[in-house]
Parts: structure tokens; sequence; C-alpha cells
């Protein structure tokens, strides 16, 4: 009986003890804390990799509407790309652009999105790339797999990620083959 109270005496005073609670709240708050700062630098760093392929795909597009790429080739279009995107590890493996015309008869796009690097894969999908004639109206898609910047991207924002890991980033733009 003796053993008994003894121990609801220390259970006692071992619940009204409030040394480390401190402790406490920090081991549970600090994951979550920690989780929600990468995942705000992780969606920064995204935000600037798409911002970075569009604004390389408009500067580049430009110069290949006038007539200015030489040559206007996929390779040429795509070092241009990868050389004003800046940011992008290993772009020239990492990005693959596609030129396609579109019919003004029935002004179908092409099914699909953009065609992406199969990581994967040892061997570059086809993709079409055609510079089409005067007055042809032209689609271009550029589409990037990158790694992501902090392994956790799976949970943040629903990134879509390929089945290698990698972050899919994609952009896209028209033009009018000038005369």
């Amino acid at each position: 009986m003796a053993v008994l109270t003894r121990t609801k005496r220390l259970g006692r005073r071992f619940l009204r003890e409030e040394s480390g609670t401190a402790t406490i709240e920090f081991v549970l708050l600090f994951p979550a804390i920690m989780w929600l700062f990468f995942s705000a630098i992780e969606v920064g760093v995204h935000m600037t990799r798409m911002v970075m392929l569009d604004r390389a795909l408009d500067l580049n597009v430009r110069a290949l509407r006038l007539g200015a790429l030489d040559p206007a080739t996929h390779d040429e279009l795509k070092r241009r790309v990868c050389s004003d995107a800046l940011i992008f590890k290993d772009c020239p493996n990492a990005v693959i652009i596609e030129l396609i015309p579109i019919s003004r008869d029935n002004w179908s796009l092409p099914s699909g999105g953009a065609t992406c690097v199969d990581r994967s894969e040892e061997i570059d999908p086809a993709i079409e790339f055609t510079i089409g004639g005067e007055n042809q109206i032209m689609l271009v898609r550029a589409c990037a797999v990158l790694n992501p910047f902090f392994g956790a991207s799976k949970l943040v924002m629903q990134m879509p990620l390929d089945d290698s890991g990698g972050v899919v980033i994609t952009a896209a733009s028209t033009f009018v083959n000038e005369p």
C-alpha cells in the first residue's frame, strides 16, 4: 500500500512539473515550420524557373519570327534559349523545344502537352521542328525537366513531376512567320 501511495505522490508531482514544456512545443512545431519554410523556397525557385524559361522562349521566338535566328535549327534555338534561361543546370539535356505549324483551315492545335525529356531513357523523344512558310502560324513549346531544389517537392503545391522525380516546366508561344 505504501508503494502505491508513494507512486501516486510521484505521479502528481510529475504532472504538476512545468519544466521542459517549451521543449515539447519546439519539438512539435519545429518540423512543421521548417517544412513551411523550405516549401516557400521551393515554390520561389519553381516560379523563377518558370519565368526564366518563358522569358528565354519569348526572346528567341522574336528572333525566329523576324528571321534573325541563323541557322534556324532546333539546336540553335535550344542553345539560345538555354543561354537566356540562365539558371537551368544542364540545360541542353533538360530542355526540348517543339516548333509546330498551325493549319489555318481548321485551326487545330496539337493534342496533348509539350514533349518533355524522358530522363529514364537514353534516347530523346521524337519532336516536331518545322520552320514553316511565309505567313504560317507557328506554335513553339518548350519543356524542361529539372531536379527539384529540395527533395520534398512532391509534397509542395503538387508540382508536376515526371517518372524520374524531376519537376516539369513548360512554356509556349505563337507567332506568324514574316514574309
